[in-house]
């Protein structure tokens, strides 16, 4: 009988110790999703409301804003990420926000400094399977030398996030800059519920699966 709950409570433990590596694990994937506005900012219903309008991709297109010319339709496992992660989709942006005057040389740079998410600079779409897009996401996007040049020396933020530092590791295939010069970046995923966080680059209830344009960025698996 000793020995059967010796092995019954060694269980427990093994099982305890599973459910917290598992929870940590999820922890480090999942981004905090609290959303509380610092001063000066938009809340999440303020940016949606403002953006509302852009869910009619040819208001975007009349404002502005201009399809990915590479036609790329994002997702984790095209960046070198766990497919499970899901997709971005369909990048549309808008140069002046970006500060974006020139070709790419040989990658996209700008020197926008804009992060008012009440007039994003980039909108993202998921392609549908009748060829229509949907809005699933608006994106802010700051070059890392533009920022620091501006006085920064830390990330811009949103409600307390700091965005995420992009950079391409020339020791990997991926470009995991996608043809941009090093860059911070914020998701939000306002127009389609993200399981692994509103502020998540990735979204896995997000598909390119009806996607028929560039199958990939210019340079994605090339050294």
């Amino acid at each position: 009988m000793k020995s059967a709950v010796i092995a019954v409570s060694a269980l427990a433990l093994m099982a305890t110790a599973a459910w917290a590596g598992e929870r940590a694990r999820l922890d480090t994937v999942r981004v905090d999703t609290s959303s509380v506005p610092q001063a000066g900012e938009p809340s999440l219903a303020e940016v949606r409301t403002a953006t509302e309008r852009f869910r009619n991709v040819n208001v975007a297109l009349a404002e502005g804003y201009l399809r990915d010319p590479g036609d790329v339709c994002d997702t984790a496992d095209m960046m070198g990420r766990p497919a499970e992660l899901g997709a971005m989709g369909i990048h549309f942006f808008r140069p002046d926000l970006l500060g974006i005057s020139a070709p790419p040389n040989p990658r996209v740079d700008g020197n926008g400094q804009h992060t008012d998410f009440s007039t994003p600079s980039i909108l993202i779409y998921e392609p549908q399977a009748d060829g229509s897009l949907e809005l699933v996401a608006v994106e802010n996007l700051v070059f890392a030398e533009s920022w620091k040049q501006a006085g920064y020396d830390a990330p811009p933020t949103f409600h307390g996030v700091a965005y995420d530092t992009m950079f391409d590791d020339p020791a990997t295939e991926i470009d995991e800059a996608h043809m941009f010069e090093p860059h911070f970046d914020r998701h939000v995923w306002l127009y389609r519920e993200n399981p692994n966080g509103v502020f998540a680059q990735f979204n896995p209830a997000v598909t390119c699966e009806h996607h028929r344009g560039g199958p990939q960025h210019a340079d994605a698996g090339q050294e």
